[in-house]
C-alpha cells in the first residue's frame, strides 16, 4: 500500500496511549466517524428515544504496532444483561467447537484430572463438549443473560469480567487450568495487560493457553473494517501477540491459521519456564512473513482507509442502482459487523426493508442506529425480496445453504466484503460476477 498514515494534528486529536506499552498513538489507520454499541439493539417502545454514538477511530501505536481503537464505553457498558450475542446460533461455529474439543483432548491428553477454562465463554457453545467427555470445566462470562443460559446447559460458570485478580480468586476456589482458552476475546479487553497478567496467574504449571482471534493481517488485506466496532478494543497481528505475552512471562510455542471470522490464528501458549513443549517452526514462519509484508511498518496501513471509502461507494452505488429500479433488497443477520458497515455507509429503511436473524433474542427489535427491523428468518420467504444482502459474510457458506430457496423465485444473495459480489446459484455459494445491478 502507498501513500502515508495520517499523523493527528495535536495532542488534543490523538488517539490517546497504547494500551498495552502507553506510547502515544499519533498515527490514524482508519476513521470510520461516529457509531453506536453494535449489540446494543434497540427495543420498540424505544426507538425514537436517542442513543449514544462513540468515535469508531482505529489508531496504530508505532512501538509495539498494536492497532486499536480509544475505549470509549466501558465493557462494563457493552457486555450487560442485555447482550444480545449468543454463539449457539450459528452451526459452523459449533462445529468448529466440538472439532476444538476434541484436537485439544488428543493433543495435551486431558481427562477427569484436568481443569479446563474458558473465558468469555458465552452460552456454554464450546465447554458442554468437553462436558460430554466428563472432563471439568468452569467458564468465564461477565454477561448476565449468556452466562445464565451456559448454566441451564450443565455449564459451570462464573458471572464476572476476568484479569489478575479474578484469576487468583479462581484459582484459589477450584484451582488452576490445565486448559485456559478464550475464543475471540483477546481483543475485547481494554486492559490487555490485566488481561493476560492474569492468564499466567490462572495456568497450571505444565499447562496450555490457546487463543483464537481474527488475523489483522486478514482485515487490512481482506479490506475487513466492517469487524471494528467499540467492543474490539484491539486489532491483532502476530507480532503484537507474541511481544505481549513474552512481556508477561508466557511463550507461544505454536500458531494455526484458521478460515474462521474471515481469518484467524489460533496461538498456543505456555509458561516460559516450561520447557517441556518446544516452540514450533510454525511461530517463526508467521513471525518471519509478518515483518516481510511489513506490518511493522507504518506504510503496511498507509491505503487502508482508501480501500474503505472505496467499498462504502461500491456498496452504495450497488443499492442505489437497484431500489431504482424498482427491486427490494432485505438482510440477512443482525451481527456487530453487520452494524459497522450500515452505520459507516448510512444504510437504512431507504436501502434494506428490514433484516432477519435466528437468533430469538434479537428479534423484533431494532438495529442500532439505523432502526432497520429485525425479523425471523421466515419474513424472506414471505416478502419474496429480489435481494438478501449477507451481512455476516464468514458465514456465507452456511447462510447460503440455509436461503437456497430464493432462488424459487429468482431472488440472489450479494455479498459487501471485501468487495460488492452477487452469488447467482446460493447453493452453490459460487460469487459469479461483482455487482452489476442490471445483470
Amino acid at each position: 500500500m502507498s501513500g502515508n498514515l495520517r499523523p493527528q494534528p495535536s495532542a488534543t486529536h490523538s488517539g490517546g496511549r497504547c494500551r498495552f506499552c502507553s506510547a502515544p498513538l499519533q498515527h490514524s489507520v482508519v476513521d470510520l466517524g461516529m457509531s453506536p454499541l453494535c449489540q446494543k439493539h434497540v427495543r420498540p417502545e424505544d426507538v425514537n428515544k436517542p442513543e449514544p454514538f462513540f468515535p469508531l477511530h482505529v489508531y496504530l501505536c508505532d512501538q509495539c504496532w498494536l492497532m486499536q481503537l480509544e475505549e470509549f464505553a466501558s465493557p462494563e457498558e457493552i457486555f450487560a444483561e442485555d447482550y444480545a450475542y449468543f454463539s449457539s446460533y450459528s452451526d459452523s461455529w459449533l462445529r468448529h467447537a466440538q472439532r476444538y474439543t476434541s484436537l485439544m483432548v488428543e493433543r495435551f491428553g486431558l481427562g477427569p484430572e484436568n481443569l479446563v477454562v474458558e473465558i468469555a465463554s458465552n452460552d456454554g457453545y464450546l465447554l458442554q463438549y468437553f462436558v460430554e467427555k466428563h472432563i471439568p470445566v468452569l467458564g468465564v462470562e461477565p454477561a448476565g443473560n449468556v452466562a445464565r443460559a451456559a448454566r441451564e446447559k450443565g455449564v459451570r460458570t462464573e458471572e464476572q469480567f476476568f484479569g489478575r485478580a479474578s484469576a487468583h480468586r479462581i484459582a484459589a476456589r477450584y484451582g488452576k487450568a490445565s486448559l485456559l482458552l478464550g475464543n475471540n476475546v483477546l481483543a475485547h479487553v481494554p486492559d490487555i495487560n490485566d488481561f493476560v497478567a492474569g492468564m499466567k496467574a490462572l495456568l497450571d504449571e505444565g499447562g496450555v493457553i490457546t487463543m483464537e482471534f481474527p488475523h489483522l493481517q486478514r482485515l487490512i488485506e481482506g479490506n475487513q473494517f466492517d469487524t471494528i466496532y467499540h467492543e474490539h478494543y484491539s486489532y491483532l497481528s502476530f507480532v503484537a501477540v507474541h511481544r505481549i505475552f513474552a512481556h508477561h512471562g508466557l511463550t507461544l510455542f505454536d500458531v494455526e491459521e484458521l478460515p474462521t471470522h474471515g481469518g484467524s490464528l489460533r496461538i498456543y501458549g505456555r509458561h516460559t519456564e516450561d520447557e517441556g513443549k518446544p516452540v514450533k517452526g510454525s511461530v517463526s514462519a508467521l513471525l518471519e512473513r509478518e515483518r516481510f509484508l511489513g506490518m511493522e511498518r507504518l506504510d503496511y496501513y498507509a491505503g487502508f482507509e482508501e480501500q474503505v471509502k472505496a467499498a462504502k461507494r461500491e456498496l452504495l452505488d450497488f443499492l442505489i442502482g437497484v431500489k431504482r429500479q424498482g427491486k427490494t433488497v432485505v438482510g440477512y443477520g443482525a451481527p456487530g459487523k453487520g452494524n459497522t458497515l450500515l452505520n459507516y455507509c448510512g444504510i437504512r429503511t431507504d436501502f434494506l426493508d428490514f433484516t432477519v436473524d435466528r437468533n430469538p433474542h434479537k428479534q423484533g427489535n431494532f438495529l442500532p442506529g439505523t432502526r432497520i427491523p429485525i425479523y425471523h428468518p421466515d419474513a424472506i420467504s414471505a416478502a419474496r425480496p429480489d435481494f438478501v444482502l449477507i451481512l455476516p459474510w464468514n458465514l456465507q457458506k452456511e447462510i447460503g445453504r440455509q436461503l437456497a430457496y430464493i432462488g424459487e423465485w429468482g431472488g440472489r444473495l450479494v455479498v459487501p466484503i471485501p468487495r460488492v459480489q452477487i452469488l447467482e446459484h446460493p447453493e452453490q455459494i459460487e460469487v459469479v460476477h461483482t455487482a452489476n445491478p442490471s445483470s
